[in-house]
């Protein structure tokens, strides 16, 4: 999934002319050719006054990744390199963050290839809580009016409204550069309303993280939405069976997966996200 990536100078001079946006921790995923090109570009916006944070950590597992030798003046500041499996680092930041009320100015910066990781760690945390229930991933059949789909072997649906290749450098902006014309979609809006499941399944709820363009290229998911997320998973599945339709997108891509809370009884009858309806 791609949303983030260079600006035009217009977008610059947009960019630098908007009030400062504050963030607590920015975090992002991966430090290699992505990850160090966006830290370019947080510099760009840190420069120019249209970013600000407390701390800026780039993980990778890669001791080596390209952030790590970056030149002194490539470097924004309060930078920090954490070596790291991406599950596991992001096991211990969100589960802190529901704890932790200053986490909820964070925001995380997602890579084009990583995989769905909002949905793993949402997947652990409610396995964590309901040890003696069946906790799993449903499995997502059919998604109208969405022209590209595919399914990876974790369950997670990948969707586009893109027939064709977008550079990775593409923002989405109203009118969209490669069909010319008003860029008439928008996966969040779409999935919100696409939330019925199977017949005899339980009603599914969609759990939306929306990447969107934040300043000099680079899009962002706000971790107050992931907790959000989880609390309302606790609260759903509290009250019985439940599944949910979790979807890290932007207005053009969107990797998705569904989460089913099987009932606290033995009787635990599968689930199958089915948007048809």
């Amino acid at each position: 999934m791609s949303t983030v990536g260079a600006t035009s100078a217009a977008d610059a001079t947009r960019d630098a002319g908007r009030p400062q946006q504050q963030y607590g921790r920015i975090v992002v995923v991966g430090g290699g050719c992505y990850g160090g090109y966006y830290v370019r570009q947080l510099l760009r916006a840190h420069c120019a006054g249209a970013l600000a944070w407390d701390e800026l950590v780039v993980v990778d597992r890669d001791p080596s990744c390209a952030v790590s030798s970056l030149d002194v003046g490539e470097r924004p500041p309060r930078l920090r390199l954490v070596v790291s499996d991406w599950h596991a680092f992001f096991d211990q930041y969100l589960s802190s963050a529901v704890q932790d009320p200053a986490r909820l100015a964070d925001a995380i910066v997602p890579s084009p290839l990583m995989p769905h990781l909002m949905a793993d760690w949402l997947l652990s945390s409610a396995r964590g809580r309901w040890p003696e229930r069946a906790v799993g991933i449903g499995s997502i059949e059919t998604l109208p009016s969405i022209p590209w789909q595919r399914s990876g072997d974790d369950g997670t649906r990948y969707v586009s409204f893109a027939e064709w290749i977008c550079p990775i450098n593409c923002i989405e902006p109203a009118r969209c550069p490669e069909t010319r014309g008003p860029r008439s979609w928008s996966l969040p809006s779409t999935l919100a309303t696409a939330s019925g499941l199977g017949e005899g399944a339980p009603s599914g709820l969609p759990l939306l993280f929306h990447c969107t363009h934040r300043a000099y290229g680079v899009g962002m998911i706000d971790v107050r939405d992931v907790v959000a997320a989880d609390a309302a998973i606790a609260e759903r599945g509290s009250a019985g069976e439940a599944a949910f339709i979790v979807g890290t997108v932007s207005h053009c891509h969107g990797a998705l997966r569904c989460i089913t809370i099987g009932p606290p009884s033995r009787e635990r009858p599968g689930t199958v996200a089915d948007f048809s309806r």
